[in-house]
Formats: structure tokens, sequence, C-alpha cells
């Protein structure tokens, strides 16, 4: 079988809040609709071919539906959280009904003293919800004369650990993290522990910037899902950017970690010279880390026309078997308040020569149902068991 899907996550790309917004103060938020209301001269005419314009019941629609060449819709999280781990895992099917701890109080004195005794490091700074730009400029100096690590959280069910390369070095922090993970199980099982390395500025109004060479350690999820099944029937699974961290290696066959959006999409183009079948599954990262988080609405609106301009370049050379699928995994408002994501539907837009043209997907009630069609169409079946979600493929194909 030569079937191949480019499934590309555009992490926190949301377009308006879910019908329980209000259990996660998010009513209101609108990632996408608010960006092209602020900013009214931006245009999508890629994604607007396949029918982001056209989706039922956002703010953006402008009820067009004439000649759009792909299918599109929206989905809604059925897993309870608003954060990279729990949407990417639902959309392999596996549903998170118990939310991951968050600790809006800093992280209780068990957890830091077993990690200072267990790295070592003498101590540490910061230890509360914090910006992560923010953090480093505020505790950098006093980091730079200690070495203890900077460690901080947010909304999110996340331990991050930030540390200077010049002073503490890149692997001696990914050792901090490491440990952390090993720490963090149970009752306080976080979702991710983020390595968070940065370097001092050699100008501009921060003393200190964030690198790239970011690692996330993930929980290992359940075997039962869209990945691994696809590993069983011998399809090859490609990931690009932190896809490979947040499924801790599930079901991934090769991987390349990425610095940006623009590097997401060039290694993109690379593993779609190299596999000409089986699943590329990208995350392109900066709407959420570098413009969402920040507040950046320009920034975030830039890098949705950047990316609509290099799938306009891409569509016309998929093979004929080819799918690109296009979806988020929660929002990130960048005109709304605070820095956290917010709870809101994805879009969900697909394209290949070979599917109808058209299709309005209306509203599926998982991010699940994405995966299993992604399943049903590179194995010709969805294999029975634990994980949720329905596939589509039968109305688009």
């Amino acid at each position: 079988m030569t079937r191949r899907v480019i499934w590309i996550v555009l992490d926190s790309v949301g377009c308006g809040e879910a019908p329980d917004a209000d259990k996660f103060d998010d009513v209101g938020s609108d990632t996408i609709g608010h960006i092209l209301k602020e900013m009214p001269d931006t245009e999508l005419p890629t994604m607007k071919s396949i029918g982001l314009y056209a989706i039922d019941g956002t703010s953006f629609n402008d009820g067009v539906t004439d000649g759009l060449i792909g299918c599109y819709g929206k989905a809604r999280e059925r897993s309870v959280g608003k954060d990279t781990t729990t949407g990417h895992w639902e959309m392999i099917g596996i549903h998170t009904a118990t939310p991951f701890p968050t600790y809006p109080d800093g992280f209780p004195d068990e957890i830091m003293d077993a990690f200072v005794k267990e790295t070592g490091c003498g101590g540490y700074l910061c230890n509360k919800p914090a910006s992560g730009v923010a953090v480093i400029n505020e505790y950098g100096d006093e980091h730079m004369k200690t070495g203890y690590p900077i460690v901080y959280t947010s909304a999110d069910s996340v331990f991050q650990i930030a540390a200077s390369e010049e002073k503490v070095g890149v692997e001696k922090l990914y050792e901090w993290c490491e440990i952390a993970r090993r720490i963090l199980v149970g009752k306080h099982g976080v979702g991710r522990v983020i390595a968070r390395p940065f370097v001092t500025a050699a100008e501009g109004e921060n003393k200190y910037v964030r690198t790239a060479n970011r690692h996330d350690y993930a929980l290992l999820p359940q075997d039962d899902n869209v990945l691994m099944h696809l590993k069983e029937k011998g399809v090859n699974v490609a990931a690009v950017g932190k896809i490979v961290d947040i499924f801790k290696g599930s079901g991934i066959s090769v991987s390349v970690h990425t610095s940006s959006n623009d590097d997401g999409m060039a290694k993109t183009l690379e593993y779609m010279q190299e596999y000409d079948s089986g699943l590329i599954f990208t995350n392109l990262v900066d709407f959420d880390m570098v413009y969402g988080h920040r507040r950046d609405v320009k920034g975030y609106r830039d890098g949705l026309v950047a990316y609509d301009k290099w799938l306009g370049e891409l569509i016309p050379n998929l093979k004929d078997e080819d799918i690109i699928i296009m979806n988020a995994d929660h929002g990130c408002d960048p005109t709304y308040k605070g820095t956290d994501h917010t709870r809101e539907f994805i879009p969900v837009l697909m394209y290949g020569k070979g599917l109808r043209q058209g299709v309005n997907l209306g509203t599926c009630d998982t991010f699940a149902d994405i995966g299993k069609t992604v399943e049903e169409y590179l194995t010709g079946s969805v294999k029975p068991g634990d994980t949720i979600g329905e596939s589509f493929l039968d109305r688009i194909l």
C-alpha cells in the first residue's frame, strides 16, 4: 500500500470557545477569530480554499461553500484538559478522564526536596507559575551566580526547568529533567517535564533568551493507541518536532526535532522525499510557544500566513494517494487574558487528490475521530480496543 498521510498539528490554533469553556475560565476565547478581527487584512488563501472560513459556528465563517477543494470541520475535546499532552493523546484515541495535576502555588516540599537531593543541584529558584521569557530574566542573574535551576510551572501540568547553557550546560539540564521525570509519578504525575535552556543575549531588551534546545519528557501513553496500531501493521511513522517527546516514542519509527515552524515545514518536506508511504506526523510549535503564550498577535498572524504560503506550494506536489490533515491540539488566544492555553474547538482541514471536495464534516465529538480516520486509511481497518473515536473515512473518500 502506497498511501501516505501528512498530519500537521498547528499547535494552539483554536477556532472558538468550547461548550465547556466556562469550566476552564475561557469563555470568549477564539484564537483564529480574534486574530482575524484584530488584523482584518490577513489573507489565508490556501486554507480558505480547503474550507477554513466555511467551518460551522465559527466567528470567521464567511458563508461561502462553492468551489472548496477540501474537507473541513471542527472537533471538540472529550478529555479533561487544554494542554499539549491531553490534546495530542486524544488525537490517537486516548481519553484522559482525570486531568493531570497542576500546581498554581508551586510544587510541594516533598517534590522539591527530592529533586534537590537526587540531582545534587544544591537548591532552586522560583517554584511558582511563570512566563518562560519573563522568568529567566527575573532569575537569570541569580542563576548565573549560584547555578541553581529555575523551576516553574503554568496553568498546564508541567514541571519546567530553565538553566543557562553557559553556566550549567544542556546535558546537565537534561539529566536534571530525567531525574524530575522519575520523581513526578503517581499523584504528582505531571503531563510533561520540560527542559528550557537559555543563553545570554547579544542584544535586545532581554538579557537572557531561550534556545532551540528545548526537550520534553512526557509520560508513556497506554499501548492501545493509533500510533501503536500503525506500528503493529508495519506502517512507518515519521515524527517531526516535539511529537516524539509527547508520545515518549510510542509507535514512532523515526523522528527529528525542530527549532521553529520554518524548520518543521522543511523537515516535513525532507521526510516526504524519504518516505513515500505511511504517516508523517508534524507539530508546528511556534504558534503556541512563540506567539500564543507571548500574546504576539502580529507574530501569530504572520506565522499563519507563512504556513498558508508553504501549504499552497506543497499541495500541487502531493501524490495521488496522499492526504494532508491539519488541526490544532487546543487554543492559545493571543488576545485573551493571561498567558495560558484556552479551551476551544479545533479546526479540522483535509485535502487529497482522491478525497471528495467540499465535504462539511460538521463537529467531531472528539479529537480521536481524526486519528481513527488516519488509522483506517493507512491500514484498511480500525483495530478494536479501548481507544475512543470513530473514523469518518467513508464520508471523505
